[in-house]
């Protein structure tokens, strides 16, 4: 093998990789939806309090998508 062949696997690994770490936030996000919705359909009038609760808790998770983002680039 090569060194350009060497370097295709290792790109595609890294794509690979990305997409694997793409998938815990994914859950996390859509967990997190759900149960808000939950929560404001029990007690519409924390709606406001509740919908700030959740984009905080969006901006941790995506964290670690650019987290795992970062780290194909990294370490690659």
């Amino acid at each position: 093998m090569d060194i350009n062949s060497l370097a295709d696997i290792s790109g595609n690994l890294n794509t690979i990789g990305y997409g694997l770490a793409a998938i815990g936030p994914g859950i996390g996000i859509g967990i997190a939806g759900g149960k808000t919705v939950e929560a404001i359909a029990r007690q519409p009038e924390l709606a406001g309090r509740l919908q700030t609760t959740f984009f905080l808790a969006v901006a941790f998770t995506e964290a670690l998508a650019l987290i795992g983002l970062a780290a194909g680039f990294i370490f690659s």
